[in-house]
């Protein structure tokens, strides 16, 4: 927890270890209300909290720096993700700032090359700005990632399934070959904790953007940072503070409501794209389907050993090029053309021009992120439904139809 009081705030007795998933995510942190009963955790819309007397305070004295609501959804997350200390950010972006907020000018950070595309944006046009070096390697091969630590590295920051290429690193083996002075940093965000729990396979810290499946209603921006550690913990949660970048009440509580679902929406993300990918799969006119579920997946090995599932997100590459690409994706019905991903509504999209347009060309085109790709986010629809709104776009614009890039 990130208040400063003088007064301790209990931890949550509702969560136990001894207990499943989808129980902790109901009720770990969210006691019923001491003063009222309430069952479900209260939003509490105040900037500031009436003290006793100076300094004596029940565990709160000012919203930015702690407030229930927000503490009651730290404390699920944390417990979840099976860490002993959680910060919530205003959003995902804001989660990122606050992991990084442990290194200091001369400092290296190594980072999964074909990450997500406001990373990427992130450390290249900010962390630069304060003297941190960034060098991009392919996570997926211990080898490269040796060969790209240096002796200040004191990040290694990997996106394990990556963004859109659904790429898996193992995390376990990146923990054992960097040294004790190196942290370990995961982006889990297309997972959820469901799915993949970091910590548990050596990494040091967990972060989310909880946007995505965390919340699962694409109706509140938010983002997160879990850890065992407490003195990353006490760096991360002095950025959350001195910075301010956190979320309201209203917004914790719609993320905290979210979460309580998590479980049983995870499961139906990932039949629905298991179904789509088999489906696309079996197309002529898709070159290629990414999707860790399949067997055909180059790491599809790996994702069964160490996740607990596949998840809700996949991406192919159409036959026709770019020009076809673009016009399947604006032509579905149930699939929003929207960035984002992990609602409960099917989204579709072109990463090399919304999602990774920050990403130079050259670069796009290295990684493999080129203009005839398309990310699907499997919403919680009818399989059935979604197939059929998928194969109308793909039949309606032919390979014939469009220029080849």
């Amino acid at each position: 927890m990130s208040t400063t009081s003088n007064a301790p705030v209990p931890r949550s007795t509702r969560g136990r270890s001894g207990d499943g998933f989808a129980t902790r995510a109901i009720r770990a942190g969210q006691d019923p209300c001491s003063a009222t009963g309430a069952t479900i955790v209260p939003i509490y819309q105040t900037a500031t909290f009436t003290q006793a007397g100076v300094g004596a305070h029940q565990g709160f004295d000012y919203s930015r720096t702690a407030n229930p609501t927000r503490l009651a959804l730290e404390r699920q997350l944390a417990d979840l993700e099976g860490a002993a200390h959680g910060a919530a950010f205003a959003s995902g972006m804001a989660a990122i700032a606050g992991a990084c907020a442990i290194l200091r000018t001369g400092d290296h950070l190594v980072a999964t090359e074909d990450c997500y595309g406001g990373t990427y944006r992130f450390f290249v046009e900010v962390l630069s700005r304060w003297g941190i070096g960034v060098t991009y390697a392919d996570t997926t091969d211990v080898t490269a990632v040796r060969a790209a630590l240096r002796e200040n590295t004191r990040l290694l920051w990997v996106e394990t399934p990556t963004n859109p290429l659904l790429r898996i690193s193992d995390i376990g083996a990146l923990a054992a070959c960097i040294g004790s002075g190196t942290l370990l940093a995961v982006d889990n965000t297309f997972c959820s904790p469901f799915l993949q729990r970091p910590l548990e396979h050596g990494a040091d810290i967990v972060v989310h953007s909880t946007t995505k499946y965390i919340n699962g209603h694409s109706d509140v921006i938010g983002g997160a940072v879990l850890t065992n550690d407490a003195g990353t913990f006490e760096a991360i949660a002095h950025h959350q503070n001195a910075v301010g970048a956190v979320p309201g009440p209203h917004d914790a509580y719609l993320t905290l409501r979210g979460a309580k679902t998590l479980a049983v929406r995870m499961r139906q993300h990932e039949a629905n794209a298991l179904a789509l990918a088999r489906w696309l799969e079996a197309r002529d006119d898709v070159a290629a389907v990414f999707y860790p579920g399949l067997e055909s997946h180059e790491h599809h090995a790996l994702a069964r050993r160490q996740q607990h599932g596949f998840g809700g997100m996949l991406s192919f590459r159409v036959r026709g090029g770019a020009e076809r690409a673009q016009r399947i994706a604006s032509r579905t019905r149930l699939f929003n053309l929207a960035v984002s991903l992990g609602g409960v509504e099917s989204l579709i999209c072109v990463p090399a021009a919304m999602t990774h347009c920050s990403f130079p060309e050259h670069l796009r085109r290295r990684l493999g992120v080129s203009d005839d790709l398309v990310r699907l986010s499997a919403g919680l629809e009818d399989a059935v439904d979604l197939i059929g709104d998928l194969a109308e776009a793909l039949d309606a614009v032919p390979v014939g139809q469009t220029r080849v890039a």
